[in-house]
């Protein structure tokens, strides 16, 4: 995909498609095709076909966004807090990732594109100190709801919320979840995506009004 199809996908998301935003993100998605044919970062190999997969895809999630303190947990190559990130400069996101590749890279993008509002932390999110400062937690590739909320929920402020992005509903991840949690599924409508996505809000039962 070129810079205006991305910036169509942006529209269809109600996202701002300035062309500053769009270049960094094509610059982001460029140097993780480039790293993915040594390190295997993502089983996307088609550049073009990472921009729905992987940008937009992460991308859906901007609108549900709360605050301005993000905890992006099992990052992996980014996803979806770089993006995140990229989108909204105003947005303080740390990267979570325990595996030193995809910590190596991580660190790369973020040097090489000068972002200057991503942290990258090399952990397990369970390891760090506890520290709730996070209005969101986000998460691609984790594991199921509950064991999210076991590694990171020292992260996420009492009021807080937890952001998953999962393909299928997960009703039996749902019912799962530890006493004083509850949790929303949100269908997501993802540009070039047929499969179905939706993302996951999980949050402490007593942060509701």
């Amino acid at each position: 995909m070129s810079t205006p199809e991305l910036g169509d996908g942006l529209q269809a998301l109600g996202l701002p498609a300035e062309p500053a935003i769009c270049d960094r993100l094509l610059r982001y998605r460029d140097e993780l095709a480039r790293w993915n044919r040594v390190h295997n970062l993502s089983g996307v190999r088609d550049p073009e076909r990472m921009v729905a997969v992987h940008l937009l895809d992460s991308l859906a999630l901007l609108p549900l966004v709360r605050g301005k303190r993000l905890a992006d947990i099992g990052s992996g190559a980014g996803l979806p807090g770089l993006p995140l990130a990229l989108a909204d400069p105003e947005l303080e996101v740390v990267l979570v990732e325990p595996r030193a590749k995809r910590a190596l890279f991580l660190d790369h993008v973020v040097r090489t594109l000068a972002i200057d509002n991503v942290k990258v932390e090399r952990s397990r999110a369970q390891d760090l100190s506890a520290h709730p400062g996070h209005e969101t937690v986000t998460a691609r590739a984790f594991g199921t709801l509950a064991e999210l909320i076991v590694a990171a929920a020292h992260l996420l402020q009492p009021r807080g919320h937890m952001l998953v992005a999962k393909g299928r509903d997960p009703g039996a991840e749902i019912a799962a979840l530890p006493a004083g949690w509850t949790a929303e599924v949100l269908p997501l409508r993802v540009p070039g995506i047929e499969a179905s996505r939706h993302a996951v809000r999980v949050y402490r039962a007593r942060a509701e009004d």
